[in-house]
């Protein structure tokens, strides 16, 4: 039995790429009636930033109340910019830990605020992997990812969580407590009939919220497991559970990326291939565009969109968000376009022993980097 906290009557859109996702948030940040709510990773100040800011602007002009909450390593530059414009048109803006003039490797420095949220008068909800930022590569081409749109009863979870990041971090900005008044919900038309629920990580009752999802679906899966994720270094019990799948006939097939954006995450990724390789897992690298997303697919009824790559900093420090969603046919197209996605821009990769020899030391060398950085943010196993 699953003990996630699924509800019913949600309608939920998938919105690929940036171009979907953005066209989406500015219709509903123009629509809005009494409160915006936005948290990101990254806001960039390029053309894809300075729309959403003036956006958000305008809203809070005409008299939204407009929250802005970003990462203060994801974001470094965002205060002088955006950020000042906006807080000047009246948005209330937040950095997340923008105490970063001395790096230290210790694992509160090391938890940011990695998820991708938006909430329309608590009414309206967005939740993916998709930061405020330019959405192509240099060569014009949109990253693989995935947003998506929700309305109904798992959008009060989605508020709630970030009403009560908003309060903790205003109060140990101010050394005080705040508390925003409740906004005025606005009731749709949706006749939404998914089943969904709001999973998030983080340092206090949801640890291990994600992975566990993640574990008890892959445990129960019969015929397929589907996993497309920018970032993949998991741990033992994450590894055991694809391979136990595999060795017991289920299709279990991983997207990563192949045009590479971060090497060390990649090489560390490369020593994970020859285990999942021997074990029958089918592995895919994405080289069409960068790979971004963070989604996965299991049987024909169970997925998942957000925030949260499958390594170490996701599942062990980081503030993340991901949607899980029981509907068939919520599942069918997110598989659909992944299918499509491996069809159109995906490498198989058929053998560890085929990678030059160059590759599989920078690989072995990349993942022993990795683990040592784990262990002195104070986490001495990939468990």
């Amino acid at each position: 039995m699953s003990l996630i906290p699924f509800s019913s009557g949600n309608h939920v859109r998938l919105l690929h790429s940036g171009e979907a996702f953005f066209s989406a948030l500015l219709q509903a940040i123009a629509t809005a009636q009494a409160e915006i709510r936005l948290e990101t990773y990254i806001f960039a100040t390029d053309a894809t930033g300075q729309k959403i800011a003036d956006a958000l602007s305008a809203a809070a002009q005409r008299g939204i109340n407009v929250h802005v909450m970003v990462d203060g390593f994801g974001s470094p530059d965002f205060m002088p910019g955006l950020g000042e414009q906006m807080r000047r048109a009246g948005v209330e803006v937040m950095i997340y830990r923008p105490e970063l003039a001395r790096f230290r490797m210790r694992k509160q420095r090391l938890r940011r605020l990695h998820r991708k949220l938006a909430c329309i008068d608590a009414g309206v909800g967005f939740i993916g992997g998709i930061n405020i930022i330019d959405d192509l590569d240099d060569a014009g081409r949109p990253r693989l990812d995935y947003t998506v749109r929700v309305e109904g009863p798992v959008v009060a979870p989605i508020h709630h969580t970030m009403t009560r990041l908003w309060e903790l971090v205003r109060w140990a900005s101010l050394g005080r407590r705040y508390r925003a008044a409740p906004p005025r919900q606005i009731t749709t038309a949706s006749e939404g009939q998914m089943h969904a629920a709001l999973l998030v990580r983080d340092n206090l009752r949801h640890r291990r919220s994600i992975e566990n999802a993640y574990l008890d679906a892959m445990q129960n899966a019969q015929n397929e497991i589907l996993i497309a994720n920018a970032y993949f270094l998991p741990g033992r019990r994450f590894r055991q559970a694809l391979i136990d799948a595999a060795q017991r006939g289920v299709n279990v097939t991983l997207l990563l990326e192949g045009k590479v954006e971060y090497r060390l995450q990649y090489f560390a990724t490369l020593a994970l291939y020859e285990q999942m390789l021997s074990a029958g897992v089918n592995i895919y690298e994405y080289r069409h565009s960068f790979l971004h997303a963070k989604v996965a697919v299991i049987d024909d009824d169970w997925a998942t969109v957000g925030s949260s790559n499958i390594d170490p900093f996701s599942l062990l420090l980081a503030r993340e968000a991901n949607l899980v969603v029981r509907d068939k046919a919520f599942a069918s197209s997110l598989r659909a376009d992944l299918t499509h996605a491996i069809a159109t821009g995906g490498v198989k990769i058929e053998g560890w022993v085929k990678l030059p020899w160059y590759y599989r030391l920078a690989a072995w060398l990349a993942y022993g980097t990795v683990r040592t950085l784990i262990g002195l943010a104070g986490y001495s196993k990939l468990h």
